[in-house]
């Protein structure tokens, strides 16, 4: 096979997680070995037992022989964290976030595309106007985890939370944002999203390195909008951004509200992405361990995370291949991407993708 001449081998680092996690993941490695097969390329995967049960079961998170392993995947494919009986926070920082920090993925990539056939609650908008990009600082900002307590657990307690914004983190997040605003082609403009107004110190650097790093981009518009605006602009009048940048916390939120508005956490997926070393790709709609083991669950984000994971590795034919798959089973299948609405099981809507990759 041409493939296998050309030496297209891929070791990808499959982590089913919790809940719904391994049910969605299932039905994404059924899209990328069609997809795989069609387009002439070998995946060879390796999957981990990361998650509230292992946790459950030996008190590990993340284990320093697996993290070593990992970094030296070519990609990691996560389901889901967030197990019921853990307490929350336990797998959040220490598995979520550890990956993130250790393995130096400094950016959330985040696309916010409404596909023909899928609702949207912005009346009178449509695929054409909801079609943008959040690329969200990963590793710093409030997220870091500086600060403490002072006199916990009395009527005098003080909490500190410290948002931390070094400029090499700033400045290679608005670096990644220009170049991927260029590679995506589409309408060339990159937002800055901040609270300049308030946030005075944090937003002072990220306004100065972005216009600082501007001049080397002239093929792209640039703008800036305050955080509260840009959730206004994007209920009101999405089809203003291309692509948006901004720090951690800010890009958390404002990435949810994107997810709703290009039709709900079943279609949306990203991205934790270090340009240099090994990246992660999810589906954002979380474990929901109500619908675990019922066939109900809507597999979509997680094959849209693959197919990120693929554009990432630079097969763009096998990632464009895969984006058509979805766009015919939102268009001419499923009429509702909420669990149990959709009016097909989990693996039919896995079997649904699998005939449109493979041209049926």
């Amino acid at each position: 096979m041409e493939a296998v001449a050309q030496n297209r081998t891929y070791h990808v680092a499959v982590i089913p997680g919790d809940g719904t996690g391994p049910e969605v993941v299932r039905e994404a490695l059924r899209a990328l070995e069609a997809v795989a097969g069609s387009e002439q390329f070998k995946v060879e995967l390796v999957h981990y037992d990361l998650g509230g049960d292992r946790y459950l079961r030996t008190g590990e998170v993340l284990p320093p022989s697996v993290l070593d392993e990992l970094r030296g995947c070519d990609a990691i494919l996560l389901g889901a964290i967030g197990h019921p009986d853990v307490k929350p926070g336990i797998l959040e920082k220490g598995l979520l976030l550890e990956l993130r920090f250790q393995l130096d993925q400094y950016v959330n990539l985040r696309p916010v595309i409404l596909y023909e056939g899928v609702d949207t609650p912005l009346k009178g908008k449509g695929p054409d106007d909801i079609n943008f990009v959040v690329v969200r600082e990963n590793t710093e900002g409030l997220y870091a985890g500086a600060g403490g307590f002072l006199r916990k657990g009395t009527l005098q307690e003080v909490a500190i939370q410290e948002s931390i914004n070094t400029r090499m983190g700033v400045e290679r997040c608005i670096r990644f944002a220009f170049d991927y605003c260029r590679r995506r082609n589409r309408g060339k403009k990159l937002t800055l999203c901040g609270k300049t107004n308030v946030l005075t110190y944090a937003f002072d650097l990220w306004e100065r390195v972005f216009y600082g790093v501007a001049p080397e981009y002239p093929d792209i518009q640039t703008d800036y909008a305050h955080v509260d605006a840009t959730c206004m602009w994007m209920v009101k009048n999405p089809e203003w951004f291309d692509v948006i940048v901004t720090d951690n916390m800010f890009g958390d939120i404002i990435t949810d509200l994107g997810a709703m508005i290009q039709g709900g956490m079943g279609i949306a997926s990203g991205g934790n992405i270090n340009p240099q070393g090994v990246s992660m790709f999810e589906p954002i709609g979380g474990s929901a361990p109500k619908y675990t083991g019922q066939n109900v669950i809507n597999p979509l984000a997680a094959i849209a995370a693959v197919q990120m994971l693929l554009d990432h590795l630079r097969e763009e034919r096998a990632a464009d291949k895969l984006e058509q798959a979805i766009k015919r089973v939102v268009a001419r299948d499923i009429k509702n991407l909420a669990a149990g609405k959709m009016g097909y099981s989990t693996s039919g809507v896995g079997d649904l993708v699998v005939k449109y990759v493979s041209g049926g």
